[in-house]
């Protein structure tokens, strides 16, 4: 009987995890381009339709290439953990979050989440969800006796959604207290993983029951691609429940960008290592530049969420936002300078990005609301590149100069 070798380092799961042997010995899993799977017989067809056997059947259901994405994310999420796991790959983040959401809550039901959520997520739960009767409960989750005393009070709350680090303003959650507590009240948890990526961060480990990922950012790592996966630990709940809702919402992956989604994620961890490194050298930069009023990144010592950073992440990451003293002027006119940092919203390629979220990502959240979170009119949000470390500095210094 053929054993499986036993895969004992990350990048190797990252490589070889979730790869099925091609029938035709393709070396890498093929673009299953096709949008329909025949059956040898009608028998067959309704024994995967029923779910009594296992096959493909429709492209918008899933094929070769889309499982082995997900089956590889799922796989480092649970890496060292010997936790069961399932993931689904979608359309896009924003597609994930939806099947989640909508997996999960019904009218009348409560989200308890935190401020400085990514925009897209904060329109979601207002725009979308709050007319389906789906409320959302938002407090400063630092203080654990008054999300105690939340969770204690409000029983119609059903899920805890974390982001951490949040976007984009870095703070972070401890994820072992707010789980832990939100276990105690028969609460589920869900946790955007996308800014620290399972070779940081692995939400699982602490007790959560949902992750998710803009898996277009720094899983896919290039800028290739747009695609978000949701992986939980329930299977049987992944294999129906999420299952079905995903396939009706219409969220589904394609072929192409799950190849693309796939070649990427083997080169992670190294892409990471070369990530943290330039972001550490760029956070202490800019904490001691005169134009900039402030720099939120875990890596530095008065962030007020080091602690938690250290305990539950590998290392502070590749994402930080720095505010000038300047304000929205000076935001635009730093921007309108740079020359070889790009000007875009989006994070986790191996180019330098940056961007204004007060204008762009977080346009469609209120200024008063933006201030409240943190996010003010001056505030630039940066993923730090792979690019050589002295032509970042020197690109952000002269950038800075006329502030």
């Amino acid at each position: 009987m053929e054993t499986k070798f036993p895969l004992t380092g990350w990048s190797s799961v990252a490589i070889h995890g979730g790869h099925q042997k091609d029938p035709r010995h393709a070396h890498l899993t093929p673009i299953y381009a096709g949008s329909t799977y025949v059956f040898d017989t009608a028998e067959q067809g309704m024994n995967r339709f029923t779910g009594k056997e296992p096959g493909y059947i429709y492209a918008r259901f899933g094929s070769p290439t889309i499982t082995e994405a997900a089956d590889k994310i799922a796989a480092l999420e649970t890496f060292g953990l010997n936790i069961p796991a399932k993931a689904i790959l979608h359309a896009s983040g924003m597609g994930a979050l939806t099947t989640l959401f909508l997996s999960n809550l019904k009218a009348g039901e409560k989200i308890l989440t935190h401020f400085s959520l990514y925009g897209g997520t904060e329109e979601l739960i207002h725009r979308v969800l709050k007319d389906l009767n789906i409320e959302t409960v938002i407090t400063d989750l630092h203080d654990l006796n008054n999300a105690e005393a939340i969770l204690k009070n409000d029983p119609s709350i059903r899920m805890v959604y974390l982001e951490t680090p949040a976007n984009p303003t870095l703070q972070c959650i401890d994820l072992e207290g707010l789980i832990g507590l939100a276990k105690k009240y028969g609460k589920k948890v869900a946790c955007d993983n996308t800014f620290a990526t399972p070779y940081l961060q692995q939400p699982f480990a602490f007790g959560a029951d949902f992750i998710m990922h803009s898996t277009t950012k720094f899983l896919n790592g290039h800028g290739t691609a747009i695609s978000g996966v949701l992986i939980g630990t329930d299977v049987e709940f992944m294999s129906t429940i999420v299952t079905k809702k995903h396939r009706l919402l219409g969220a589904n992956a394609n072929p192409f960008d799950a190849f693309l989604l796939t070649q990427g994620i083997k080169t992670l961890e190294v892409r990471m290592e070369r990530h943290c490194h330039n972001a550490m050298e760029v956070a202490n930069f800019l904490d001691t530049h005169t134009a900039v009023a402030k720099v939120n990144y875990t890596g530095l010592s008065h962030h007020p969420d080091q602690a938690i950073a250290n305990k539950q992440m590998r290392h502070p990451g590749a994402m930080m936002s720095f505010e000038l003293k300047k304000g929205m002027s000076g935001g635009m006119e730093f921007l309108n300078r740079l020359q070889m940092c790009v000007r875009a919203v989006s994070l986790g390629t191996c180019d330098t990005l940056l961007s204004h979220p007060a204008s762009t990502t977080h346009f469609g959240v209120s200024k008063e609301e933006r201030e409240k979170y943190g996010i003010t009119d001056g505030l630039i949000r940066l993923s730090v590149g792979m690019e050589s470390i002295q032509d970042i500095l020197h690109d952000l210094d002269q950038a800075l100069s006329t502030q």
